[in-house]
């Protein structure tokens, strides 16, 4: 098969996400035929380092052979069960190990299908124990601006980039927006630390004025992925968990994106020392290879549901496809390599690889800034360095850079105007160092007009 033969019968009949179908009219879809490590090749021996990990979900390559071994032996002995009333190995297994790894006092595991719907069930969760506490009135939720926690009514509600959520405005709950620590906003001089703590006096404020209505606050610890990859330091965080206990309010922690590494840590909550009530994961959970999500939360929170039937006091949520073992066996793989591969130590030079290899774009006159948390780093265009005035959204100068790491093996997809990476584990220091190349042809070639 070519390329373009399989390219014809898409467009005649699937609707890809994220994407104004009409731009297929002049730019080319990339059929994938298989991968392998940080490699995807397409039906004519075209390769492109997986540079953006596949929406972020794809931690230790295409293709794993551990992986691919533990689905192998799952299918055979169990695919899929109801998990109302039965249970299996694998989500036991999972949860025990979970409640391991993730910050102590998560100790009960309900599990979901994807990350919104992660979301959504810890937003109920929170609302319905404060119901069961004799507390309906605490039912607003708190964001931060520039948040995004995915693309379901509840999710999407919280989320604040106006290119996701102003067209269905008018089907989403109202929430309090509070000012975001994203660090790119600081004064000339401050430490990103100084401007977070500076940010969250207006948390601290709401807070106090508002707490008797408010359910939780929901954040996106140290990134906030796709608001263009902005960042901010942990101690807000460590606040934000003081403040909540404080004040009476639940804290949602959207690890959905940061978790398992992407900031340097198996999870962002570990830099600022906290626990939150509600702990929500997905993607590389299962390391790119099945849809699966799961919210942690506390025995607090567990226990204020659980009582006799006729009291309806129980959490009436599920999914079809709740606690699939398949999936659980992927996760379980997952978190094996994780421990038998010391991940996160190596993760540290790769992460000191990528650092250097776009250290001299910091001088480049569309460079606004260049930040990173772990293993994921951005580089943000700007069309005036001094004042970080950013080029006009419509001029898409981020598709220039994609559409230049195409012809250079590699696939980098910014956020607007950021370029940013966030590879699989698996990625080489010269295959890092190959990416930098292309980002910086790539940006030259963008900001060139």
């Amino acid at each position: 098969m070519r390329n373009a033969d399989l390219v014809a019968r898409d467009l005649k009949s699937v609707w890809h996400p994220c994407t104004q179908m009409k731009d297929h009219e002049t730019l080319p879809l990339i059929p994938i035929k298989k991968g392998k490590g940080v490699w995807l090749e397409d039906f004519e021996n075209n390769r492109y380092i997986d540079a953006v990990s596949s929406w972020w979900v794809n931690l230790f390559g295409h293709s794993n052979d551990r992986i691919n071994n533990a689905i192998i032996e799952q299918i055979g002995q169990l695919e899929h069960v109801i998990l109302a009333g039965f249970s299996h190995e694998p989500v036991v297994n999972l949860s025990e190990r979970l409640i391991e790894v993730t910050p102590e006092g998560l100790n009960k595991c309900f599990y979901a299908d994807n990350g919104s719907s992660a979301i959504e069930a810890a937003l109920k969760m929170s609302f319905h124990y404060w119901k069961n506490q004799g507390l309906p009135n605490k039912k607003h939720f708190v964001n931060l601006a520039n948040s995004y926690h995915g693309e379901t009514l509840g999710a999407l509600a919280l989320g604040d980039v106006a290119i996701y959520k102003n067209t269905y405005q008018p089907l989403l709950m109202e929430v309090i927006t509070a000012p975001s620590p994203d660090a790119y906003l600081k004064e000339p001089g401050e430490t990103d630390e100084a401007f977070a703590l500076r940010q969250f006096e207006a948390m601290e404020a709401l807070l106090a004025e508002r707490h008797h209505e408010i359910s939780a606050v929901v954040v996106e610890p140290l990134i906030q992925c796709a608001g263009g990859m902005r960042m901010h330091h942990p101690i807000y965080h460590t606040k934000l968990r003081e403040a909540c206990d404080r004040y009476g309010v639940h804290l949602i922690a959207d690890e959905i994106a940061v978790g398992f590494g992407r900031t340097g840590t198996l999870f962002a909550c570990e830099q600022a020392g906290i626990t939150p009530d509600f702990m929500c994961l997905s993607k590389g959970l299962t390391a790119g290879y099945l849809p699966l999500s799961v919210v942690l939360t506390t025995d607090t929170v567990y226990n204020g549901f659980y009582d006799d039937y006729e009291t309806m006091r129980a959490f009436l949520h599920s999914h079809s496809y709740t606690g699939n073992p398949i999936g659980c066996a992927v996760a379980l793989a997952t978190l094996d390599i994780f421990r038998d591969d010391r991940v996160i130590e190596n993760n540290r030079r790769l992460s000191a690889c990528m650092a250097e290899s776009v250290a001299h774009l910091a001088d480049h006159p569309n460079v606004g800034d260049i930040r990173q948390h772990g293993m994921t780093l951005a580089i943000e265009m700007v069309k005036n360095k001094a004042d970080k005035t950013p080029f006009h959204w419509k001029e898409r100068r981020g598709l220039k850079v994609y559409q230049h790491s195409l012809t250079r093996q590699a696939l980098i997809r910014p956020l607007g105007n950021v370029v940013y990476f966030m590879p699989p584990y698996v990625i080489t220091e010269d295959q890092i160092q190959h990416l930098a190349r292309v980002a910086t042809e790539g940006i030259n070639i963008a900001v060139r007009d």
